[in-house]
């Protein structure tokens, strides 16, 4: 199949085309990166604001957000198989929605995950101050740039097998976080009783602050789960994408639902929701305090030192997404053609320097407004981050009824109960964007969102005429079909 401005990649490690990505990719290592972009600060620092302000209940808030992010997971995985293609939701968007939307698509998902990786990179340095105070936050915030920087530099393959290993850490570390706080629970350690269940009901019971309390952490926990898309966006460096994307989808969210409801919830119940949330301020991580507080120090540096490797890790994924978004629009002529170009070693080089600005942004903020630099960033990434997984419910749902309405088939990946199940999700998704308004700190979402798109829009009506004439992968689809025996 031959499509004119998207980029084709053949299954080949080393594709012909000069400009399509490289295959490289393995099953497992499309599942670790698709946790290494989803387990990072969100939990193990957001997670503190979510507690603030739900209290116990903040589970709830996790188990609902986890519903919707495999609602995501699952319609991307539908889409994909179909189309494995360079640009992933963004270049489906493209073909079945049209131009604009996959312009807007893909442009605010860069933003968002640009600002992102901000994010990471701070919470990295709020945590390396668990150890050193003294230590200027801007320093570590550098210092953690450079080093990913070069790691996406490197081979894709090279970058496959480090972001394996670094999300395995992750994985292993909130596992035997889990065991050892149910330990603490119900059999207790030397020198510590079991602490039971009583923290789950006390200090306000366990909706402190109401349903209300309970709807505003929904935004915190929800952005524990942005991420989940990552997975998608590997499909043009999958060795078989048809089979392991939709596996690594269903893997990584189930696995990540477990584990960050399972984490929580020791949370709430090893140390008071009061100790955990620390007020709602961003000094260190609550799984750090939690260790803190059942006065285990050692085991307390291990986790700083984990948490401090899940940002990098996520920063790290989140940094390789950019980078291919970029190089899907460059393709597309929506972002200028340098930016598509690869080195020998299959790595969008310009379009990756460009995707460090956020790092870049991230040092002046920790300069100026030091910890309070993460909130900021928070609410940007996450208004387009929301944003996106709405965009991509409605691509699903036209990317359903324009095959249907002219005979192809259907994905061998079928979202069940769709489209009420996507329809719900688009529903609670745009809720949960409205509640940010009335989230003190973050107010930069809205003040930087509308007039973000506004912007866009304006650019892409003078872009447009550079997209006349593509033929998108719909249209390739069916003159494909049609010309079958």
């Amino acid at each position: 199949m031959e499509v004119t401005g998207v980029a084709q990649e053949s299954l080949e490690d080393s594709p012909k085309d000069p400009a399509a990505l490289h295959r490289r990719l393995t099953s497992r290592q499309l599942t670790m990166i698709g946790i290494g972009g989803a387990i990072g600060t969100g939990l193990f620092l957001g997670s503190t604001l979510a507690i603030s302000h739900a209290g116990p209940s903040a589970v709830i808030a996790y188990v609902l957000c986890g519903l919707i992010a495999l609602v995501i997971s699952w319609a991307l995985a539908e889409m994909v198989v179909v189309h494995p293609d360079a640009g992933a939701f963004g270049t489906i968007a493209h073909s079945y929605v049209g131009a604009w939307a996959g312009f807007v698509i893909r442009w605010t998902y860069w933003f968002g995950q640009v600002i992102a990786i901000g994010g990471e990179v701070v919470a990295a340095g709020i945590y390396i101050q668990f150890w050193w105070p003294q230590v200027p936050l801007w320093i570590p915030v550098v210092a953690f740039s450079v080093v990913i920087l070069g790691v996406n530099a490197s081979m894709v393959s090279i970058f496959g097998t480090l972001e394996y290993w670094f999300s395995m850490i992750k994985v292993t570390a909130i596992a035997v976080f889990v065991i050892l706080g149910v330990v603490l629970i119900f059999f207790g350690l030397p020198g510590q009783p079991a602490h039971g269940l009583s923290n789950l009901t006390s200090h306000g019971g366990f909706f402190p602050n109401g349903v209300s309390g309970l709807g505003l952490a929904m935004v915190f926990a929800l952005f524990s789960y942005i991420g989940t898309e990552v997975v998608s966006v590997t499909a043009a460096e999958s060795k078989n994408p048809r089979h392991d994307i939709p596996k690594a989808a269903r893997q990584m969210v189930l696995r990540m639902g477990l584990f960050y409801v399972l984490a929580i919830l020791v949370i709430v119940t090893v140390a008071p929701w009061t100790v955990a949330a620390q007020g709602g301020t961003l000094g260190s991580s609550p799984f750090v305090r939690v260790f803190a507080a059942a006065n285990i120090p050692a085991a307390a540096g291990i986790m700083n030192f984990v948490v401090i490797t899940a940002a990098l890790s996520s920063a790290n994924t989140n940094l390789y997404v950019t980078t291919r978004m970029m190089h899907s629009l460059a393709l597309h002529r929506l972002a200028p053609r340098w930016t598509g170009r690869l080195t020998r070693r299959g790595v969008p080089r310009n379009a990756l320097v460009l995707s460090a600005l956020g790092m870049a942004a991230a040092t002046l903020l920790s300069v100026r407004q030091n910890s309070q630099a993460y909130l900021v960033i928070f609410g940007v990434a996450l208004f387009a981050a929301i944003v996106v997984w709405i965009l991509i419910l409605v691509t699903h749902f036209v990317f359903r009824l324009r095959r249907t309405k002219l005979g192809l088939p259907d994905s061998p990946v079928r979202l069940l109960g769709a489209p009420v199940t996507s329809g719900v999700a688009a529903v609670f998704l745009t809720a949960v964007l409205l509640s940010t308004f009335f989230v003190p700190g973050l107010d930069p979402a809205w003040k930087f969102g509308i007039p973000f798109f506004v912007l866009l829009l304006a650019i892409y009506a003078v872009v447009r005429r550079r997209t006349q004439g593509d033929k998108n992968l719909l249209t390739a689809e069916l003159e494909r079909h049609q010309n079958l025996p």
